[in-house]
Order: structure tokens, then C-alpha cells, then sequence
């Protein structure tokens, strides 16, 4: 059982149970959950038998950090951590707090501690705060002067000091399902109090529906649109229409930060789709980040990049294509040159694949870290000088024109120390089939002359053209 919240702290406005101005309050700031119940979404993290709810509802909150997009509940959390602990809660933004903010508030709450008083420091944004700044938190966590809870959008991992994350134990909250963002805005129409209760408006719940899909998974934005569509229903008796919604709705963008997280995970998901050879796939999350916003530059700069990482010689047409419809969008622009962008990535995931290019250079340079500055074999060398010549630059070179067959299939073209290792091994796909083909050949030959050299007491590149 929860226990007895009369206790919030008194000298801050109660955010959770609706006191105070109503009016002047946003309706996403009253309808904030007063309780775990009346959270909506987070099943896996709120569930009876969850840990953090169990910990929670006991009032033995530990410091936390919490991850996840906007408007998913993570304030809302960290106030009903306060509540149920009988804490004081004091929020910080990372993006308006500098060191002297912070350094002030941690030095109230050791105050208060020592009072034998709890605090929740809730820090939104907290991954925009640098080392020096998140350290500043680690003695008051270990010596629990303040529960910490963090708030972040951007992974914890890449975004947060290990330090920190030690201390802290990562959950994650993910974006409400449009399901449960409807059960929310029904109860904001609904509660007399608190919501729109009282001024009686009527939506369907066809429409509820379309507020929650456009809200993205951000019950704080499916309030706030619901309020303004609530607002401009006052003169249509009360009753919000198809046709109020549109006006509404007719700015909304889904989320899509440009160099968060959701970028990179759209970016992957486009590339993964492309080696996949998935066109559904890969036009899906192309038409997402076009939706977001993203910068049609970028994205014909990242397929390109699939075009010689992941089709390479399988299908040198790609890189061809990926070229052309660069060149197109910038001659054509928007919004007709997005149809290039579609035909482009259509046809990359269509295409065979390879990434034998890419994976010979891999090795090729893991040779050339581990073995160092090999020497060039002589009669590889360019000799434009007397000395060299005299030297042996060049000295045995065979000129491939000059032999027959065109290649010169006793002469080798790495350092001795390499032999013939072969990087380059191409798939049996497209066009890189021919080319294995004509490759394992000459590979088959070069082995049977230089046996048949070493067979006659010939070295290699005894003779031949310099």
C-alpha cells in the first residue's frame, strides 16, 4: 500500500495533487499523475511486482537515472519519488543551471539532511552537464545527502560519467503507446477538478485517437494540443470537430532530434535495411527522417556511403546512381527530389551486396599496422635516376602489355614478408561473380608459373621490360 502523502513538502506549490491556480496552470501541469495509478504507459517499469515500484511505494527510493523521450513521465516520477518518500523535492535544469546552482542546492540539502530530512534532486537534462559538473553530485549521493535522479533523453552510456553511472542505477521509460495516451486525455475531459470536467467537451474518441498518433508518444503534447483543441471548440458548443483538429494538428512534426539519439537510431535503421536488402524497410525509415526533418544532404551523403561499403563491386552501378541523384536533388530540390532519394534507396536495397572492398582494406591495414614500413620489392620501384638504376630499382620489372595474356603471372606485387596473401575475396553476388571468376583463375596460374619457376631455378621478375 502507498503511504500517506499529506505530508509534500509546504513551502513549494503541491505539482501533483492539482492545488493552486488552476487557471493560469497548463492543463498537461494538472493532469500531472498524483499517483503511480495514474501513470499511463510503462507497464514493464511500473508493474505491481516490479523492483522500482516496490521500492517506491516503501519509500526506500534509491538515486536513479531516467531514460527516455519527452514527455514519457519522467518528472512526473521523480515528483511521485518525493511523495512517497516524504522527501523534499528540488528540481534543476542542466540546460539554465551552471556549477554556483548547483553547488547552492546541494548545500540546502545537506542542510536539510541534517535536519534528518530527505531530498530528491531531480536533474532534467542532465546529460548536457559536463564532467565537472555531474562529479559534483558524487559525495552527496554516497553519503545520501540527496536522492539523485537524473533525466536524460540521450543514451546514459555514451552521454554520462561512469562515475556517475556507479551510483546510479539506469531505468528506462519509453514512449507512451497512443493507446494510452487516449486513457490520459479521457480522463483530462472527464475530471472536473483538475481537467476540462467542468466545461463539458466533447471529442470522439476517433479523435482522441488522432491527438495521441500525432502527439508521438508525448502525453505532455497530447494535453497541450487537447487544451488548445478545447479552446477553439468554446465556439463550436463545446464539440471538437474533424475540422478543429485540423487546424490544431496542422504544425505537428514527430520526434525526431537531429543529433540525438533518434536520429542515430533512424540513420541505423535505414542502413541496416539497405544491407538487408529490404526496400520496404529502407523507404519506411527514409520517409521518417524525411518527416522529421532531417537534411535530404545527409541522407544522400549516408547512402552513398552504402553504395561502397555495403553494394561496392557487387553492383558498381550504385555508387553511379547514388552520385546521379545527389547531383539531381541539387539541381531539382525539394519536395520532387525526394522521389530520387525513394528511387535511390529502392534500388540500393534491391541490388546485390558485397562488402569484400571494404573488408580487404580492413585487412590490408591491420597489415600495415602490425608489419610497419615493409620495403618495396625492387623491381616494383620507380627508377628515374642513374643511381637507382644502378641500385636495382625496377631491375626485372615484366610490363603486363608486353606479355602474353596481358598479365605478367610470375611477378609478384606485395612485399616478399606478404608473399600472395589475398585480401580481396569477392562474393559470389552480382557482378563481383565474374570478377571471382576471372580472379581465382589468374590466382590458380600465378601459383602454377612461379611453381614452375622455382621448378626451372628461374627467380621471380628475371626478366621482363623496366
Amino acid at each position: 500500500m502507498a503511504r500517506s502523502h499529506s505530508s509534500f513538502p509546504s513551502d513549494q506549490p503541491d505539482l501533483l495533487s492539482g492545488a493552486g491556480h488552476e487557471p493560469a496552470r497548463p492543463l498537461a501541469e494538472r493532469m500531472r499523475p498524483a499517483s503511480l495509478d495514474e501513470v499511463v504507459g510503462q507497464r514493464r517499469l511500473m508493474a505491481a511486482d516490479s523492483a522500482l515500484r516496490r521500492a517506491v511505494e516503501s519509500g526506500r527510493v534509491h538515486s536513479m537515472i531516467l531514460w527516455g523521450p519527452p514527455g514519457c513521465g519522467k518528472t512526473t516520477l521523480a515528483l511521485l519519488l518525493a511523495r512517497y518518500a516524504d522527501a523534499e523535492f528540488r528540481a534543476i535544469s542542466a540546460v539554465l543551471a551552471g556549477l554556483p546552482e548547483v553547488r547552492q542546492v546541494l548545500a540546502e540539502a545537506a542542510n536539510r539532511f541534517a535536519q534528518g530530512r530527505r531530498t530528491v534532486l531531480f536533474v532534467d537534462e542532465v546529460h548536457r552537464f559536463n564532467k565537472s559538473q555531474q562529479d559534483a553530485f558524487l559525495p552527496h549521493i554516497e553519503r545520501g545527502t540527496i536522492i539523485f535522479v537524473g533525466a536524460t533523453t540521450e543514451n546514459p552510456s555514451f552521454e554520462l560519467n561512469s562515475a556517475l553511472l556507479s551510483r546510479c542505477r539506469v531505468h528506462v521509460l519509453e514512449a507512451v503507446s497512443p493507446q494510452d495516451v487516449v486513457i490520459a486525455l479521457r480522463r483530462a475531459l472527464q475530471d472536473p477538478q483538475r481537467g476540462l470536467g467542468q466545461q463539458s467537451i466533447s471529442v470522439t474518441d476517433e479523435l482522441l485517437l488522432q491527438i495521441a498518433s500525432a502527439a508521438d508518444g508525448d502525453v505532455r503534447r497530447a494535453l497541450t494540443l487537447l487544451e488548445i483543441a478545447a479552446e477553439l471548440a468554446v465556439d463550436e458548443g463545446g464539440v471538437v470537430t474533424e475540422a478543429t483538429l485540423v487546424q490544431v494538428l496542422a504544425d505537428r512534426t514527430r520526434r525526431f532530434d537531429k543529433s540525438g539519439e533518434q536520429f542515430y537510431d533512424q540513420i541505423s535503421a535505414l542502413h541496416k535495411s539497405v544491407r538487408s536488402s529490404n526496400p520496404d524497410g529502407a523507404i519506411y525509415w527514409l520517409a521518417r527522417m524525411l518527416d522529421g526533418g532531417c537534411d535530404p544532404s545527409y541522407l544522400l551523403r549516408r547512402m552513398t556511403i552504402m553504395a561502397v561499403e555495403d553494394i561496392g563491386l557487387a553492383d558498381p552501378r550504385a555508387l553511379e546512381m547514388a552520385l546521379n541523384v545527389w547531383n539531381a536533388y541539387e539541381r531539382i530540390g525539394p519536395p520532387e527530389a525526394h522521389i530520387a532519394l525513394s528511387n535511390l534507396a529502392i534500388y540500393l536495397a534491391s541490388t546485390a551486396k558485397s562488402n569484400a572492398s571494404y573488408m580487404a582494406l580492413k585487412a590490408a591495414r591491420a597489415d600495415v599496422t602490425a608489419l610497419g614500413s615493409l620495403p618495396v620489392p625492387l623491381h616494383l620501384r620507380n627508377a628515374p635516376t642513374k643511381l637507382m638504376t644502378q641500385l636495382g630499382y625496377g631491375a626485372g620489372y615484366q610490363y603486363d602489355h608486353d606479355v602474353e595474356g596481358g598479365v605478367a603471372l610470375e611477378q609478384t606485387a606485395l612485399p616478399d614478408a606478404l608473399d600472395e596473401k589475398v585480401y580481396y575475396q569477392p562474393v559470389a553476388r552480382g557482378m563481383e561473380i565474374k570478377l571471382k571468376e576471372k580472379l581465382d583463375r589468374l590466382r590458380e596460374q600465378r601459383q602454377q608459373a612461379r611453381a614452375r619457376a622455382a621448378r626451372d631455378g628461374v627467380g621471380d621478375n628475371a626478366k621482363g621490360k623496366r
